[in-house]
Formats: C-alpha cells, sequence, structure tokens
C-alpha cells in the first residue's frame, strides 16, 4: 500500500486560498481518479477538488469551514501498489520486512503532514468581532505574528478592523517579536465598542436571516473598497438610438447564423475596450505608492446569480475581439455564472469593470470599485426620450433612446477629467455606431 497526498490544487492568479465548503468522500470510501472528493469556496467562486489517484480515502486534515492555503495536503488516500508473488519462501520474508518498515516511514511522513497542516490551520484566525481579510493573515503569517500579538493591534479600518495599512505600520515600529501586548488590549476593546453598545434589536416578529458565506465575502470586499479607494462619480448621457435600431434589424439573423442571443451588453462592452485603450491611465492599480500600468485589457462583467449576489467574471483581452467572439464570451460566462459553473480563473485577472444597473429598471448608480481597479462603470436602462435633434435643416423635437452611464473611479489616482474624458469617450464611440455595419 501507498500513500497519496491530496493537495489544493492551483486555481488561478491571486487566488491563495479556499474555504471548505463540504466533504463528497468519507473516511474508508472508494475513491476513483479524477472523481471529486470535495467542494471548495473562494472569493466567490466554488468549485470541486477531483482525486488523482485511485484508492481509498483514509484521513481529512481539513473540517468543513477550515480555510486551507493553495498546495497543502488536505487529505490522504491509500493506493494499490503492485505485489509481486514469489515461490521462494527464503525470499519473501525479506521483502516483509522491507514493507513494513516503508509503511513505517509513510506512516511518520503522513503524520508529519497532519501536524504541519494542523499548525498552519491553527495559525491566525478571525475571532469574535475581530475579522482578518486574508491578506493581513498572510501578512502575518509571513512575518511570524502570532494570534495574541495580532488581536493586540489597533485597527483604523471600521469597527476596529486591522487593515493592510494597520500591521504595515505596526511592523516597521517593531523593533522585536512580541508575545503580549498588555497596553494594546484596552484599546483594541475600546474599538469594537460601539458596535456592542448600538446593537440591532429584533423584535419578536422580526424574522433572523444568517448571511450566507457569499454574502458575507462580498460585504467585506464592498467594505474594504470604500475604505481603500477615494471614490468619485461622474454621469453622462448616450443616445443611443442607431444602436437600437440597429440591433432589432440584425438579432434575428444573428441567431440564425451564430446561435447567439445579441444584446446590447457586448456592444457597451466593445466600446468600453476601445475607451480603455484611448485612456490607459484608467487600465491601471494602485499599489502603495506605486501604479501598476495593465497590459492586457481584462473586462470584469458583473452578472447576477441565483441566490440574488453578483459575481464578476473577466472577459480576457476584450480589445482584441470582434463583435461576434465578444457576443459569444459574454453569453457563455453570464450562462456558467447562472448555473454555477464558472472556475476560479473565470474571475481574476479584471483590469476595469461593467455592470447592467438597468436591468433591474436603474437609471443610474453609484458603484462601488472592485480592487484594486480603479475605476467601475454602471449602464443605466435605455429610455425613449423626447430631446432636441440638430440637422441641417434645424433643430426639432424627437423620439430617441437614451441611457445614462455612471463612472465612479479613485479618485487617488484618477482626476476628474480623465473620469470624465474616458466615459465621454464610451459615449462618443456609442452615438458614432454605423447603422449599416455588417457582421
Amino acid at each position: 500500500m501507498a500513500k497519496f497526498e491530496l493537495k489544493l490544487p492551483k486555481m488561478g492568479e491571486s487566488v491563495a486560498e479556499a474555504t471548505i465548503t463540504s466533504w463528497l468522500k468519507e473516511v474508508g470510501d472508494t475513491i476513483e481518479a479524477d472523481e471529486a472528493v470535495l467542494e471548495i469556496a473562494t472569493d466567490k467562486v466554488d468549485s470541486e477538488v477531483p482525486s488523482e489517484v485511485d484508492g481509498v480515502l483514509v484521513e481529512k486534515l481539513f473540517n468543513v469551514d477550515d480555510v486551507v492555503q493553495v498546495g497543502q495536503t488536505i487529505a490522504i488516500i491509500e493506493t494499490e501498489g503492485e505485489s509481486s508473488s514469489s515461490t521462494n519462501n527464503s525470499t519473501s520474508q525479506p521483502v516483509e520486512k522491507v514493507e513494513t518498515k516503508t509503511d513505517t516511514v509513510a506512516v511518520a511522513q503522513v503524520e508529519n503532514t497532519v501536524e504541519t497542516a494542523k499548525e498552519t490551520a491553527a495559525a491566525v484566525v478571525s475571532s469574535g468581532d475581530r475579522f482578518y481579510s486574508p491578506l493581513v493573515k498572510n501578512i502575518a503569517k509571513k512575518e511570524g505574528i502570532g494570534q495574541e500579538e495580532l488581536d493586540a493591534i489597533q485597527g483604523t479600518g471600521k469597527d476596529g478592523r486591522v487593515t493592510k495599512n494597520d500591521i504595515l505600520a505596526y511592523l516597521e515600529n517593531r523593533t522585536a517579536p512580541q508575545t503580549e501586548k498588555p497596553a494594546a488590549a484596552p484599546q483594541v476593546k475600546q474599538a469594537s465598542e460601539p458596535v456592542k453598545t448600538a446593537p440591532a434589536i429584533p423584535t419578536g416578529d422580526d424574522e433572523i436571516v444568517q448571511m450566507t458565506r457569499m454574502g458575507k465575502l462580498i460585504a467585506h470586499h464592498m467594505v474594504d473598497s470604500v475604505q481603500t479607494s477615494a471614490h468619485v462619480q461622474s454621469f453622462i448621457e448616450a443616445d443611443v438610438t442607431k444602436i437600437w435600431n440597429w440591433r432589432k434589424k440584425v438579432k434575428d439573423s444573428f441567431m440564425k447564423r451564430e446561435g447567439e442571443n445579441l444584446t446590447f451588453t457586448p456592444i457597451f462592452m466593445e466600446a468600453v475596450a476601445k475607451a480603455l485603450r484611448d485612456f490607459p491611465m484608467m487600465n491601471i492599480s494602485v499599489q502603495g505608492d506605486t501604479i501598476i500600468k495593465k497590459k492586457h485589457i481584462n473586462l470584469g462583467m458583473a452578472a447576477a446569480l441565483p441566490d440574488g449576489n453578483l459575481i464578476v467574471p473577466v472577459i480576457k483581452d476584450a480589445d482584441q475581439l470582434n463583435l461576434v467572439g465578444m457576443t459569444k464570451k459574454v453569453n457563455d460566462l453570464a450562462n456558467r455564472a447562472r448555473q454555477n459553473q464558472l472556475k476560479p480563473d473565470d474571475i481574476q485577472g479584471g483590469t476595469y469593470t461593467v455592470t447592467n444597473v438597468g436591468t433591474f429598471g436603474s437609471i443610474m448608480g453609484t458603484p462601488i470599485i472592485n480592487q484594486p481597479q480603479v475605476g467601475i462603470l454602471a449602464l443605466g436602462a435605455i429610455r425613449k426620450m423626447p430631446a432636441v435633434v440638430e440637422t441641417p435643416e434645424g433643430d426639432f423635437i424627437g423620439i430617441r433612446y437614451k441611457m445614462i452611464m455612471s463612472h465612479s473611479y479613485d479618485h487617488r489616482v484618477v482626476n476628474g477629467a480623465l473620469g470624465g474624458q474616458f466615459v465621454k469617450a464610451v459615449k462618443d464611440y456609442l452615438e458614432a455606431w454605423d447603422p449599416n455595419r455588417e457582421i
């Protein structure tokens, strides 16, 4: 018999850890190669971890809701080794001894792996009113900061949360590893005190509903974004009458030829990708005091999930796609999002995000930036509007299809001129649509 260590696989760019949501196999169950052993969840995507070998599950190193790092061993699978029979009794006995020694070594290795996994799992965790983001926990682990020491750091975030800047500032002033900081303990208690003094008290008729795992993650991400970026908005109205009429004319033939539904989303995505190419300083991210200019234009597309939450799959190299390719990519990601079939890599690497608030009838919105990006565009509902139409023969009042676009951007690195010019470029691309365009 041989022991196989099932490790948490790499799940895409910047994904460092995952939460175990359920075990599909129990100890003693027989497992086939490529058969799912457990289900995991990253920030937004649920996925399965398959076995690489045939065998029997002999040990689970983590429980449901435990957070596991990429590359960590999560289970031990016992596999069948090739046994060689021999008619010579004198040779069979030494082989038996060698196998026993090998098994002993394997057991020792497994026990060592279990201890290592337990030590890692028992590292820094969120407890009580103290929530620590994965980034803060990773920094603490790397710098050797224990649970007690981290709990003693005074946080400047909402409700006393320890932010990245808090722990980095603490490390700058930290002269030696400390296990006790009695002076800082009252400060931590004081930071969380407002939450305790003003709790939401339900009445007898109220229903208490627990937030889902994804709901909690989204809530933390939204708060982090507001605390990180200086949000500011620009609004602009676009006349999309040409696009409306053109789509109405070609959508049936497009469906027959491509087998795809031509919505407005890929058209808007194409315009945004062109504008990002014109204004590359909108296609950036901020890291400390430096700006990272992204080479690729990867558009995030907010999509609704069946449970009411939102997810942001990413269209990689969106500026390289024609309208047919963009349509197929948009439809594929949207369909797989609704069916909970997105892979972790499908939501990684976004450089700018677009959200269609018009789907729910809203004419505008003030979306929150998807970190570490610096901008997000909200598309309002398309409405019939009376408008002044300028012609060589003079002005007249006509019925036009119009929409409002709301551009939220990070004022730390994007000034009002750039933010306004970018959304104006999107408007210009939409209004300059060729009504005779062929696809």
